[in-house]
């Protein structure tokens, strides 16, 4: 392992291998502490996909809601479907919901909201491609999710995972926006791990994952999209050996999506070069 995969790993906070239970254990008290921090919150808030991490995140928000109610505290969770127009995959959202058990199972469609969005934008004589209408699909999600907290004095949660960090693979102020990340540090096979041990539906964890934002390309998977695997991410987020071309890609990915993992610049925190 070279010096730049160790220091990515230890940036994402990437563990070679974790112990099921305890992972559990520190995600729901993580959550949990969060709410004793901040007793004013009254909800946690996730939009459910159908996939392994959304899947992920809403079970260990439910437990963590229903710990705290037994400890006292006064909170819900809502689960937020979040389709566009019809979604194809949506047999999966249900045996997801079912499996998480909500307290409150709510949809909102965005389709209306984006469509109306994107026509402003093409009448105003701007080319909105079908790979940025997907961007605006994550950013309309987030934008209902923040609303629906607003509402009920709640916190957003997102499910991104460094796996997804790494690659930059989600939407900047779109699924990249929340309050809390409590799978951060976790890869996509550590997320099956758990979900296996928390008796999860099984084709929900093997599901081959998608973002599902373009149109043009519906439930096209990220592995292709990304070009790499990742059961290659994995390793590479692991310290073992890749192939040279999936190490190359990966670090690639890595580099061009670091504005994402950055703050935003302002003009006393520019990068030396940009002061130039």
């Amino acid at each position: 392992m070279n010096d730049i995969q160790q220091n990515i790993i230890k940036e994402l906070h990437v563990k070679p291998t974790i112990n099921v239970k305890e992972e559990v254990r520190e995600i729901i008290d993580f959550l949990k502490g969060y709410k004793y921090n901040h007793d004013f919150i009254k909800s946690f808030v996730l939009g459910i996909s159908g996939g392994q991490d959304s899947t992920l995140l809403g079970k260990f928000a439910q437990m963590a809601v229903e710990e705290l109610r037994t400890e006292g505290k006064e909170i819900e969770f809502y689960a937020v479907r979040l389709p566009y127009g019809e979604q194809l995959d949506s047999q999966d959202v249900d045996d997801a919901i079912i499996f998480i058990q909500p307290d409150y199972d709510v949809t909102i469609n965005i389709k209306e909201s984006v469509d109306s969005g994107v026509k402003a934008l093409n009448d105003a004589g701007f080319n909105i491609s079908d790979f940025v209408i997907g961007n605006e699909k994550a950013r309309e999600r987030m934008k209902v999710q923040y609303a629906i907290a607003a509402d009920k004095k709640g916190v957003v949660l997102g499910s991104d995972h460094a796996a997804e960090a790494i690659t930059g693979f989600y939407t900047k102020f779109g699924d990249g926006a929340a309050d809390l990340m409590p799978l951060t540090g976790l890869n996509k096979h550590q997320g099956q791990q758990i979900l296996k041990y928390l008796n999860c539906p099984e084709h929900l964890y093997l599901k081959i994952p998608t973002a599902d934002l373009e149109s043009d390309r519906p439930l096209l998977s990220d592995e292709e999209a990304l070009q790499v695997s990742y059961g290659h991410i994995d390793d590479f987020l692991e310290g073992k050996e890749v192939p040279k071309e999936a190490f190359n890609r990966i670090l690639h990915l890595y580099k061009t999506s670091q504005h994402k993992r950055d703050k935003a610049y302002h003009r006393y925190n520019l990068p030396q070069n940009m002061e130039e």
